[in-house]
């Protein structure tokens, strides 16, 4: 099944059913185990394994383990490296650029651009570039996912950078809602949009 015909909410939570399984022993697992392991119902479980799953569940035995990771892994895109290129290196940059787990699951950050840097230099290994190299090294190395940690004021104008240099998706991490093509997506992480979830909840 293609991974454009799955629910948002599956997708959102395949990611956590194949953290599990990559940790589990067993041969076999059903999805009664998983959705206790998560709280979740077993029917909508057994509907989104159902929905990724090349082969059924077997009843009494589960899903094959080894078999449902390929599958979650390939639905997911995690089979192949999809390399991304992030803007503005400050702290949070920096924080993401440092991140070993990318590498699971599928993402490699292999360039970093911001205003502050005049020459080319590196961080652990990974090179830090001027913003004026931002749309040679993009179409050079075929980059399709552009990270954005740039305050919400730049924001916008770097992802018309972003876009006009080839990228085909965004993930956001400035306060600000950006207008792109129809035919690029974006991917925000508000903080304060969820801090302002939790603060509610808290007041209640």
């Amino acid at each position: 099944m293609a991974s454009n015909s799955l629910s948002f909410q599956t997708l959102q939570r395949l990611p956590y059913y194949l953290d599990y399984l990559r940790e589990v022993e067993t041969e076999n697992v059903s999805s009664t185990v998983i959705a206790a392991e998560f709280g979740l119902h077993e029917v909508q479980v057994r509907k989104d394994l159902a929905s990724v799953s090349k082969l059924a569940g077997r009843p009494r035995k589960g899903f094959d383990t080894q078999s449902l990771i390929r599958d979650i892994e390939e639905i997911l895109g995690y089979g192949h490296v999809d390399e991304a290129v992030i803007v503005g290196v400050g702290h949070l940059g920096m924080a993401l650029a440092n991140y070993a787990g990318f590498g699971k699951y599928g993402l490699r950050i292999v360039a970093g651009f911001d205003t502050r840097i005049t020459q080319e230099e590196s961080l652990n290994e990974m090179p830090l570039y001027p913003m004026e190299e931002l749309e040679s090294v993009i179409s050079e190395r075929k980059i399709r996912l552009g990270i954005i940690t740039v305050d919400g004021a730049n924001a916008q104008a770097v992802c018309d950078q972003l876009v006009a240099a080839g990228i085909k998706a965004v993930w956001n991490f400035a306060p600000v809602i950006l207008q792109v093509p129809e035919d690029i997506i974006v991917q925000n992480e508000n903080m304060a949009c969820a801090l302002a979830i939790l603060s509610h909840h808290l007041r209640k």
